[in-house]
């Protein structure tokens, strides 16, 4: 399905009946994607409220509290109002509301092409197959380590990614640890990114190169063009 047939009427009277679950939403908007093989895509952003976790670096503590309550009819209708392929369901942590599940199932069947930003605490097993997933491993210095959720790495298709967030060195070689260990570069694609503000991105290249592995250095575009400004 294309973008235009996603945003014919009828396309959006085939899914909104059964979108009748709400979602808690703080932000819906449209730039371009920072991350992951998506990156530089025009993008619409679900950017879902809440999330069980506390990572110190978060950049989106803004989202834990607050938004407002929209059913999935709607928030399937201000997409495709904004007329993009691409369609990114993030958060907070979007998996900890129950009816994310079925919205990136009803994007999917509007013909979008979508992504699942998600921290790796919650279960992913349930995410429709056609979802591209993004999943976080949590290191140390975010103070959720204990959180990573490891059989989620059994789930995940060949095409998801593995995105690891490195504040330090100790966070870095926790994570080389965790890679080798779980054969996890042989079975994804393994992003490693610098805090923003934290160790510099130099440092970070330097490392990820010296270890031979197969990491993907990645930094994140749209803090690079508008910093923290949210919804962007």
């Amino acid at each position: 399905m294309t973008v235009e047939s996603v945003n014919r009427p009828e396309a959006l009277e085939s899914v909104a009946p059964a979108a009748t679950r709400s979602l808690r939403i703080t932000e819906i908007f449209r730039s371009l994607q920072g991350e992951s093989d998506h990156i530089g895509w025009p993008t619409v952003f679900v950017r879902l409220t809440g999330c069980p976790l506390r990572c110190v670096y978060c950049d989106t503590a803004y989202a834990f509290t607050g938004g407002e309550r929209m059913e999935q009819a709607a928030i399937l209708s201000r997409v495709a109002e904004l007329n993009t392929r691409h369609v990114c369901v993030t958060g907070g942590e979007p998996l900890a509301q129950p009816g994310c599940v079925d919205l990136l199932r009803q994007l999917a069947d509007a013909g979008h092409v979508v992504s699942l930003e998600t921290s790796g605490a919650l279960d992913v097993s349930a995410v429709d197959p056609r979802v591209h997933v993004v999943m976080d491993l949590k290191t140390p210095s975010s103070g959720e380590v204990e959180r990573n959720r490891w059989d989620n790495l059994d789930v995940l298709k060949a095409d998801d990614e593995i995105k690891v967030v490195i504040g330090s060195r100790e966070d870095f070689d926790w994570a080389v640890a965790r890679v080798r260990e779980h054969h996890l570069t042989e079975r994804f694609a393994v992003l490693f990114s610098p805090v923003f503000g934290g160790i510099t991105p130099t440092q970070l290249a330097d490392w990820v190169l010296e270890t031979g592995l197969e990491i993907r250095f990645q930094m994140q575009l749209h803090k690079l063009i508008w910093g923290d400004e949210p919804g962007r």
